[in-house]
C-alpha cells in the first residue's frame, strides 16, 4: 500500500522569487509531485512558505457556528453551512460538521462580524490570497510535469475570488461526537472526490483517510507546517486520468475519544466560463464547463434539483 510521500517545496517557496529558480531545480520538483499525484493522488508539501503561524490563525477564527449567516447555493456557498445540511456521500445521512466558506472577496457580501469575529475577514481573505499563490505555482508544476507549457492551467485560473469563479476557502468544524449517536452510517465526512483542479489542506489533528487504487482506505497523519495537497475530479478529466482524482473521507472518532477536529480547505476550481476539455488530445471525456460540472455536484451534495 502506498504512503503519502512528503515532498520538500522549499525551491518554489512563496518566499522564493519564481523567476530566481533554475529550470532543472523545477524540474525536479514537478517529477517528484507527478509520481505523487499519479500513483497516490496526494502529496504533503513542506516549507510552502505559507506559515504554521497564518495556518494557526485560521483555525483559531472559528467561534462562528450557528451563526447562520449563509447566503445561498450560488457563488460557490459563500458563507455558513449548518451541521448534516451537506452529504459529501448522498448514500449516507448528513455529514457530522459545520463549514463556512469564502468564496467571494467582495465587499458587498456577508462576514461574521464582532466580539471574537472582529478579524475573521481579515484572516480568512488574507489566508485566500496566500493559498491562491501557493496553487497556482503547484498548477505550474503540474504542467511542466506533463511536458506542458506553464499556464496552461494556470490561464483558467485568473478569476478566483470573484463571482465567475467557485474557488472556496472551507473552514470547518467536526463537534465532538459519541459514536454510539450517530445515525446508521453518518460520518464526520462521507466518501467523495473534491471537484475541481486541487485542494488544498490544512489540519489541526489527523482524521482523513484516502483511498489507495488497491481500495483501502490509509490514514494521513497530521504533519506540522505541511500542506496536505490533492487532485480533484476536473484535473483528472483534464488530465486524462494521468493524475488521480482520489476518494477520501473522515472517520467518526473512536469510543471514548471526544475531541473535535478543525481543518482549513481550499478547494481551487477552474473559472466557471473554462472548458475542460483532455489536455492530450485524446477525447477521453468530452468537454465541460467548470461551473456545469460543479453544480452537478452540488446537487448530490445538498439535494438540490
Amino acid at each position: 500500500m502506498d504512503a503519502i510521500p512528503v515532498l520538500d517545496f522549499g525551491v518554489y517557496s512563496l518566499e522564493c522569487d519564481p523567476e530566481s529558480v533554475s529550470e532543472t531545480e523545477l524540474k525536479r520538483l514537478s517529477q517528484k509531485i507527478y509520481e505523487a499525484f499519479t500513483r497516490v493522488g496526494f502529496v504533503f508539501l513542506k516549507n510552502t512558505g505559507i506559515t504554521h503561524e497564518e495556518v494557526r490563525k485560521g483555525i483559531l477564527v472559528r467561534n462562528i457556528w450557528g451563526c447562520n449567516v449563509f447566503s445561498g447555493y450560488d457563488c460557490g456557498n459563500h458563507g455558513w453551512v449548518s451541521m448534516e445540511t451537506e452529504r459529501l456521500n448522498p448514500a449516507r445521512p448528513g455529514d457530522l460538521k459545520e463549514s463556512f466558506n469564502t468564496t467571494l472577496l467582495s465587499p458587498d457580501i456577508l462576514w461574521p462580524t464582532g466580539g471574537t469575529l472582529s478579524d475573521f475577514r481579515e484572516v480568512h481573505t488574507s489566508f485566500f490570497h496566500r493559498c491562491t499563490a501557493l496553487g497556482l505555482r503547484v498548477l505550474r508544476l503540474l504542467a511542466l510535469s506533463l511536458h506542458l507549457p506553464p499556464e496552461t492551467f494556470v490561464k483558467d485560473h485568473s478569476k478566483i475570488g470573484e463571482l465567475e469563479n467557485c474557488t472556496t476557502l472551507r473552514s470547518n468544524f467536526y463537534p465532538p461526537i459519541d459514536a454510539g449517536q450517530a445515525k446508521p452510517g453518518q460520518l464526520r465526512c462521507g466518501e467523495h472526490s473534491d471537484y475541481g483542479s486541487i485542494t488544498l489542506l490544512f489540519q489541526s489533528s489527523p482524521g482523513i483517510q484516502v483511498r489507495s487504487v488497491s481500495g483501502e482506505f490509509i490514514s494521513a497523519p497530521c504533519l506540522p507546517g505541511a500542506v496536505l495537497v490533492n487532485i480533484a475530479d476536473l484535473m483528472q478529466r483534464w488530465t486524462s486520468d494521468t493524475f488521480i482524482s482520489a476518494v477520501h473521507r473522515v472517520q467518526l472518532p473512536p469510543p471514548g475519544d471526544s475531541s473535535q477536529r478543525q481543518s482549513l480547505a481550499f478547494f481551487m476550481q477552474p473559472d466557471d466560463s473554462a472548458v475542460i476539455s483532455c489536455c492530450d488530445g485524446s477525447n477521453k471525456y468530452p468537454p465541460i464547463r467548470s461551473d456545469q460540472y460543479i453544480h452537478q455536484r452540488f446537487e448530490d451534495s445538498y439535494g438540490r434539483k
